[in-house]
């Protein structure tokens, strides 16, 4: 993680985890760029517009935001400025801050499969966030037992709800459904090529029918959609992380058409390849 800071997270002595909220008068002082640290940390933002930066996954949100980033992902500062944004609060909690209880007791199973998901970064429904939402902001002027208890709560919520996972790739690292496992395999190692709904099912051994509405149900999103996001998600990190001009970052993305990647990069991104570069390289 040589080109990601790392940043030290200070937690209080009196509690398990560290609670900070931001605003227009008291910003986040840590203008960290890409960073890391191997805290848990959820993410609330009650509204506004902004760029979501975890791992590989980068996107616009536009509504407010609730993100759980897992132990040592890299990611970007949510908030670097409150134009439209209200208040952000960040939850940051050790992946062992119940010792042994999160793997031993079955009560919280749950989350200790949820901070496993988080490996890959989470966000989640507009439904969830407004859910839990409030509840996160009241977290400020509750005792540390009652805000401890409450954070219990919320994870479980997070739990038991329905999730999106930011960076599918890293999906093999959790223990999980063995088609879906086939399925991102089969993109991560031929998104360059030419991917159809023929190969896609023939994967998994269903119709093709079958095979949509089975993807469609276990990841949120069709899986042409999926294929052109990942593509467009490498293209972003190219276009990051190399000078090569944006036609052959488009090909070596697996489009085969510029036009058509524009019309993708664009709607995934709200941004032009370049603008997106531009904007990019000014973290």
């Amino acid at each position: 993680m040589s080109n990601f800071i790392f940043e030290q997270i200070e937690t209080p002595h009196e509690r398990s985890f560290k609670c900070s909220i931001f605003n227009k008068t008291k910003p986040n002082p840590n203008n960290f760029k890409w960073h890391y640290h191997p805290e848990i940390e959820l993410v609330y933002i009650d509204k506004g517009s902004g760029i979501k930066g975890v791992g590989n996954h980068i996107s616009n949100y536009y509504d407010g935001d609730l993100i759980l980033v897992g132990s040592n992902l890299h990611h970007m500062p949510f908030t670097e400025n409150f134009s439209d944004n209200k208040t952000e609060v960040v939850i940051q909690v050790k992946p062992d801050f119940l010792g042994n209880s999160l793997s031993l007791t079955p009560e919280l199973n749950k989350i200790h499969q949820l901070f496993i998901k988080a490996k890959s970064g989470l966000s989640f429904s507009d439904t969830i966030k407004k859910e839990v939402g409030e509840t996160i902001l009241g977290l400020q002027y509750e005792t540390y037992f009652q805000s401890f208890l409450t954070l219990i709560s919320v994870l479980n919520k997070l739990a038991n709800s329905e999730m999106i996972y930011l960076n599918n790739s890293n999906l093999e690292d959790i223990n999980e459904n063995n088609q879906l496992k086939r399925l991102f395999n089969f993109v991560k190692y031929n998104f360059k090529e030419e991917i159809n709904l023929k190969q896609a099912s023939e994967k998994v051994s269903m119709t093709i029918p079958a095979f949509c509405r089975y993807f469609k149900r276990n990841t949120g999103k069709t899986f042409i959609r999926y294929v052109n996001e990942y593509r467009v998600k490498h293209a972003s990190k190219l276009l990051m992380q190399t000078d090569n001009d944006v036609k052959s970052i488009c090909y070596e993305s697996g489009f085969n058409n510029f036009s058509n990647f524009i019309r993708f990069f664009k709607k995934y991104n709200n941004l032009s390849p370049k603008k997106f570069r531009e904007k990019m390289l000014q973290k």
